[in-house]
Parts: C-alpha cells; structure tokens; sequence
C-alpha cells in the first residue's frame, strides 16, 4: 500500500443546490487516512499513529480488509462534535489515562472516501462509484461508521446542518476524482464563518489585566517566498486559556525576528513557526490581512508549512500551468486587488476566432470562451465554453501570444465595463452589464446535457 495525503476542500462563498453534486456533514475532528491490512494503521494528517491514543478504533480490522480509507476522528459530547476533548486524547501518553478516556469520551471515526482496495488505486474513479464500492466494502461497527450523505439539495441540507450546531457541509462533485495532497475546487467547505489554519510567530505583550499573558497572536502564512503577515489576533481566549497557551509559547522563544512586515506597535516576542491554530475570520481586507480574526483552537494535527497563503488568496493554478511565462507575454498572478465589478471580453484570434467573456469574482477573472461572440438581440443564445480562471491583470492584456504557447494567436480587447449580479448559482448566472458595445441584461445557464463545461449565453430582456 502506498501512502497517500488527503484531499482538501476550498472554501465554498454560499450553500447551493445542484444535481452535480453530494452533500455531506463537515465534521470538526481529526483527519485520518487509514490503513487496514494484515496490520491496521491510522495516521494524520502529520503522520502521527493515532491507534495508540484511540485503541476503540482498533475494530475497524475486523470490519474490512486490505483496503485505504478517508475519514474524520470525532468525539461527540451532548450532541456536538467536540474539538478540545479530541486533542486532549491525542496529546495523552499515559495507557491507563488513554484506556480510561477511551471507555468515557469514545471516538468516533466516519469513513467518507476509498482509495485502495484489493491492492488498487481506485482514486481516479468518480466519487459516486467510490462511494458504492466504499459501501460493499465496509462494515459499520460502534465506532466506525460510514459518512451519510445527500444529493442536490445542498442549501436544505445546509440549513439543518446549521440548525443541529453543526459546523457546515462539505459539497463533493459526483464525478470528481481523489485528488491526494490537493485542495480542489471539486470538493467545497459551506460554513457560516469563514476560517484558515495559521502559524503562530510570536506574541505582543499584554497591558492591564493582560499583563501576565499577551496582547495577541502574530499570524503568518506560507507562499512560494517564504511567510507572510496577516494579521494578529486577540480575541477568542479565556483568561484561564491565555495562561496555559503562553507556557506553551514560550518554549519556542527565539531571540530574533521570525516573520517580516510585522507593524511593532508593542513589543513583539518571536517564536519558532511551529504551532498552528484555527482562526475565523469575517473576511480578507485589501492589503491580504484577516478582519475581524478570532481564535478558534490549535491544530496539533497539521504541519505549520501546509498553512499556505492559497487559504485566503484566490488561485489560478489550472491558468499557471498551460503557460511558459519565459514565452508568453501573457500576465502572471500578482494578486492585483479589483474593484468585484469588472468585466472584459477579448477577441481572441487562436487557431478558431472566438471570443472571451470575463467576469471579476472572489479576485479572479471567471471566464467562458465565446465561439461566435456574445449575443446581440434578445432571446439570441450562444454557447459559452467555462474555461480556467484567470487572475485580474488579464483584464488589460493584449498582444500576440506565441506559436507552441497555449491560446496561440493573438489577443485584443473588444469590450470592457462594469458589471452588476443579479444571481449567480451553481448553474445559473444572471446579471446587468455596462460596457461599451455590451450593456443591458445577461443570462449564463449551464448546457448540462452538452458537458461539464458548456453553458449557453443569452441577452435577456431590459
């Protein structure tokens, strides 16, 4: 059996239905990849054993075999997933403590995804297929459970899910692959809140009755250079919490500076980047700094350098990786802020004249390639193919991209505006534009039956 990170989920902005996709409980636990053959092993994220802390899970060798699993470890106390009681038993070292919590506060591991059966990787096939084959393969016992979920109707399930105090849904699209180690727009988190996974660098001191502890957190994220500041955070402890948590800090004290950009408006004391912790947050201002940050937890199961900044930057990864930027004079990302408003369309003269329609949304340029041009008269439809993302700075290019490059031919701007939402789902987009040739109402609705890709584009009645 080979060894496998898990998938990860981007943040989703609202709950929505669609026929495309699952919907299934966001648990507040432990990731857990397990590994059931002739001996059974459950690792984290970190690739921490978590048998030993929790030995009830030790059933799940006899409700399978030579099988990978994806899953969440759980403690469930009056009715909620508890968090604190979980980390409490993975940090436990002592066997008559572990054996003693195991019979009181019970873990519970709910099994969500297959990766291996039989000595196969199964990952490359649809979840849908997965998820039956899961269910052939798989017993539930008293701990071990396999995750329910629901189809199309994401928004209900959102609502109940929020009204049992549950943290949120995951939505999965049906026919999306396992995709190991990455964090795919296939499968999505929906919560109220909004939260990233931070690495603590050091601590400002405390005033008045903060004194003996800190005044707040100095927050950092990796990208490709190394960390970045984004923000502090003083809020989300008890006092009693404070105390506990800086005896911990202090045992990375380092005596210089850890993360730059840091505004040293109090005295800073820095620590080694090895701890992380859970932050929520309202939303990301202008400069990329968390508003309204709150502490939720540490995360002992997650290693500082899988806190990327992509958690609250938006992504054109699928954009980056057709181009050669050596070649190309197309932009690169240089997460240029917008105005939330703008549109483009680019007449593009590739191997086929068409033409490029744009809309800014969560910092990238959402685009469909237009093959016979936006429509022009009322009730007129034309097929707009979804392509990838494109960062912001798109929106000014023009020029000649070269022969061999991805999108050959050359480039120029049609027209360009402003735009208004009226509604923007899953599978319908509605929304006002005003530009130069374009203005009025337009419609995008997804042409399920042609692909995964293809939607149709109206002018709708002003």
């Amino acid at each position: 059996m080979k060894d496998y990170k898990p998938m990860l989920a981007r943040l989703a902005e609202s709950p929505f239905s669609s026929s495309d996709w699952i919907f299934e409980v966001k648990w507040d636990g432990i990731r857990a990849i397990s590994y059931v053959n002739e001996e059974l092993s459950i690792r984290s994220r970190k690739q921490k054993e978590l048998i030993g802390n929790f030995p009830e899970l030790s059933e799940l060798k006899d409700l399978t075999g030579n099988i990978v699993l994806d899953g969440e470890i759980i403690i469930m106390k009056d009715g909620r997933a508890d968090f604190q009681s979980l980390i409490q038993r993975m940090q436990n070292t002592n066997p008559r403590e572990i054996m003693y919590l195991a019979g009181k506060f019970p873990a519970t591991y709910i099994i969500f995804d297959i990766l291996e059966k039989d000595g196969k990787e199964v990952s490359d096939i649809p979840l849908t297929e997965r998820k039956r084959l899961l269910k052939n393969s798989v017993k539930e016992g008293n701990f071990v459970v396999l995750s329910l979920f629901v189809e199309e109707t994401g928004e209900a399930y959102y609502g109940a899910a929020l009204e049992k105090g549950l943290e949120g849904i995951i939505a999965k699209k049906k026919q999306s692959p396992y995709e190991p180690g990455k964090r795919s727009n296939n499968w999505l988190k929906i919560k109220p809140v909004k939260t990233c996974d931070c690495v603590i660098f050091g601590y400002t001191d405390g005033e008045g009755n903060r004194e003996k502890t800190f005044g707040s957190l100095i927050l950092g994220l990796y990208d490709k250079a190394g960390p970045v500041f984004i923000g502090k955070v003083g809020t989300g402890f008890s006092r009693e919490y404070m105390e506990n948590l800086k005896l911990s800090l202090d045992k990375h004290k380092v005596e210089e500076e850890t993360l730059p950009g840091v505004d040293n408006d109090r005295e800073i004391t820095w620590l080694r980047p090895d701890i992380v912790c859970k932050i929520g947050y309202q939303s990301i201002t202008e400069d990329e700094k968390l508003r309204i940050p709150v502490f939720k937890s540490l995360r002992e199961d997650k290693e500082p350098l899988e806190c990327t900044i992509d958690q609250i930057r938006p992504v054109v990864s699928d954009y980056t990786e057709k181009r050669d930027f050596s070649r190309t004079p197309e932009p690169q990302m240089s997460h240029e802020r917008g105005t939330g408003k703008s549109f483009v369309v680019q007449e593009h003269h590739a191997r086929r004249l068409h033409y490029d329609l744009r809309l800014e949304k969560d910092g990238v340029l959402k685009s469909w390639a237009v093959p016979k041009g936006p429509p022009e008269t009322s009730g007129d439809r034309r097929l707009a193919v979804q392509v990838e993302d494109h960062p912001l700075e798109y929106g000014k290019f023009e020029g000649a991209i070269p022969q061999g490059q991805y999108g050959a031919g050359t480039v120029k701007i049609w027209d360009k505006g402003f735009y208004e939402t009226i509604y923007w789902k899953e599978d319908k987009i509605e929304f006002i534009v005003k530009g130069e040739k374009m203005e009025g109402r337009y419609v995008l609705v997804k042409f399920k039956k042609a692909g995964e890709k293809n939607w149709l584009l109206f002018k709708g009645s002003d």
